[in-house]
């Protein structure tokens, strides 16, 4: 109980050049130097943290400096070898250039140099992250580094070579150290297990492994926070996710599969299962693009480098491949990059949850990202002049003209809904409304997409949304609202999912679309309601006769609609052509269409 705890990562540091994991080259290279007697005066070590820069640093001190030495193999019996163990050494200097990065510190160490070693052959300098150091500071040091007395040495220590000076690398050996494979690491931290009891399981050693980057450090580190669980049962890997806060790959392939089958409502209710469990937004999206990251090499590499590149298991490969099948490598790298583009985000925003449901249904469109065959059939299509037919989904088809008898054809002739017409000019029908009438270009749409819908309201929806200037609640909106009615007196939108419908009902984004219905119709005061769809919403927006419909929706176009079959043929045969809008050539008609202009007396509209 007296004893003191010492980290895994320190208690476990190697204490000779052969005790390093990985990094054979550089054993090789300060193994050949040391016996052929051939010390230079300036190292300069580099390459990622943990991955033993340091170590290697005081394991070369110790190997000069022992009374064995210089050798390979120091006796760590001396008053010197165990110096440096404990960290105490008289001769060896460590020097943390983060807060000894001044001109005056360098000085410090120019004054010192000219001092003699007390228990070794060297005086040996070791620099960590030397790249913090001043300009002025390497200036101080430049001289000293190329011509140091006989017994100097200094060894350099960075994790950013690149931002030392040209100078500065120029008058050191460099030696760069590598990321340790994650082989080696697992090879090392089961020997660490095995002799510190840790009862866990070799997947979990594997996730250990990967998640350390390459760094033998952080896998020590983390290796020894895992130690202190339940050692009645074997760690796991879902408890390395529940301590670094990542989702584990069944919910992240969950999420990920909601997302690829374009369903925004499934990746809703995964994400609020995942955020109310304390995740935060940001480590949710990160996590994520590391799974599309996945998925995008399960693509495109080879199963060799699979499962060094994607961090996985055998069992999770297979699973990765089935959802790769399902896309496109260009429609998996839309994922990665809109997902970026939602972490950068969530730096900026002070609302990330918002942020992270935008998020989600913006990745769940999936379906507006066409696969490229699909592209290319399209391009195909106009390129041979081919009409490519578009069915719309919700689009019913209009009852049969009810002829009047004053309208009756002569008989012998079919009723002109039968025939097949040109695609130059239709004539379309709406309720109790005979074919008489080729409608205009804006009545066609009228007719099409909201049969008797008063009012652009695309165009004032369209309006509405440009007054709110809060974009997440105006890219809600976009992706999740319906319009029902925009008018001054009254505005009913409607959405689908009733969480969002609480959102928006909150007071701060209720009192941003009253302001902005009040920008779009210089008013105060303006009446707002945003509920769930209902079975009677049809009914507004296909019934002409319906009494839901407000007075004030109804525009005058909808109006002419709406007047008997008689005035409207009435009032289009007076109607004289405007002078200034030329004249259809009545040559370039087809037969059928100018045999239905002569049979209904009626005209060519442009």
């Amino acid at each position: 109980m007296n004893e003191k705890f010492i980290p895994l990562y320190r208690k476990y540091r190697p204490q000779t050049l052969e005790e390093i994991v990985g990094q054979e080259h550089v054993k090789k290279a300060l193994t050949n130097a040391i016996k052929l007697n051939k010390i230079a005066h300036a190292y300069l070590f580099t390459g990622p943290r943990g991955t033993g820069k340091t170590s290697t640093a005081r394991i070369l001190a110790k190997s000069l400096n022992c009374t064995d030495g210089p050798t390979v193999t120091p006796c760590g019996k001396c008053a010197s070898c165990i110096d440096i163990t404990n960290s105490t050494p008289l001769d060896v200097v460590e020097i943390d250039a983060a807060s000894n990065r001044s001109v005056n510190d360098a000085q410090n160490i120019l004054e010192k140099i000219q001092y003699a070693p007390v228990n070794g052959k060297y005086k040996i300098y070791i620099i960590d992250e030397v790249h913090m150091l001043t300009v002025q500071a390497f200036n101080a040091l430049l001289k000293t580094l190329e011509e140091p007395p006989e017994n100097v040495i200094f060894i350099l220590a960075t994790t950013e070579v690149h931002k030392v000076l040209d100078t500065i690398k120029s008058r050191c050996q460099r030696f760069d150290f590598k990321r340790i494979t994650t082989n080696d690491i697992v090879k090392h931290l089961k020997h660490i297990a095995k002799l510190e009891k840790i009862n866990i399981e070799d997947d979990a050693v594997l996730t250990i492994a990967k998640n350390a980057a390459g760094g033998m450090r952080d896998s020590l580190a983390l290796l020894d926070q895992l130690s202190v669980l339940d050692t009645e049962k074997a760690i796991t890997t879902d408890d390395i996710n529940s301590l670094l806060g990542r989702l584990s790959f069944d919910v992240l392939n969950k999420l990920s599969e909601s997302i690829i089958n374009s369903n925004p409502n499934d990746a809703i209710e995964i994400l609020e299962e995942i955020y109310n469990k304390g995740n935060e937004p940001s480590q949710i999206l990160l996590n994520l693009l590391n799974y599309f990251k996945n998925l995008l090499i399960v693509k495109n590499c080879k199963t060799e480098l699979v499962l060094e590149l994607t961090q996985t298991t055998d069992s999770q490969v297979e699973i990765l491949k089935t959802q790769a099948e399902k896309l496109e490598t260009h429609q998996i790298i839309f994922l990665t990059e809109r997902t970026s583009y939602y972490i950068n985000e969530l730096k900026t925003t002070t609302n990330q949850h918002i942020w992270l449901e935008i998020a989600m249904i913006d990745l769940a469109n999936l379906t507006e990202n066409s696969k490229l065959i699909d592209l290319q059939n399209r391009l195909m299509k106009l390129e041979t002049g081919e009409t490519e037919h578009v069915t719309v989904s919700n689009y019913k088809t209009p009852p049969h003209p009810v002829q009047k008898p004053s309208m009756k054809p002569a008989g012998g002739i079919q009723p002109i809904i039968n025939k097949k017409i040109e695609p130059i000019k239709t004539i379309e029908s709406t309720k109790d409304i005979t074919p008489e009438i080729t409608p205009s270009a804006q009545e066609q749409k009228t007719s099409t997409e909201q049969p008797i819908q008063t009012g652009n309201i695309q165009e004032l929806w369209k309006k509405l949304l440009e007054n709110i200037n809060y974009a997440p609640t105006r890219q809600l909106l976009i992706q999740m609202a319906k319009p029902l009615v925009i008018t001054p007196e009254n505005v009913v939108i409607t959405i689908r999912t009733e969480g969002f419908v609480k959102k928006l009902n909150d007071d701060s984004n209720k009192q941003l679309l009253k302001e902005a219905v009040d920008n779009l119709f210089n008013q105060t005061n303006s009446q707002v309601v945003i509920r769930l769809p209902q079975p009677s919403d049809n009914e507004i927006l296909l019934d002409k006769n319906s009494n839901t419909m407000p007075e004030a929706e109804q525009t005058e176009e909808t109006k002419k609609i709406e007047q008997p079959v008689e005035n409207k043929i009435e009032e289009n045969t007076q109607k004289e052509p405007s002078p200034t809008k030329p004249t259809l050539n009545e040559s370039a008609l087809s037969d059928q269409v100018k045999m239905v202009k002569n049979l209904f007396d009626g005209k060519i509209v442009e």
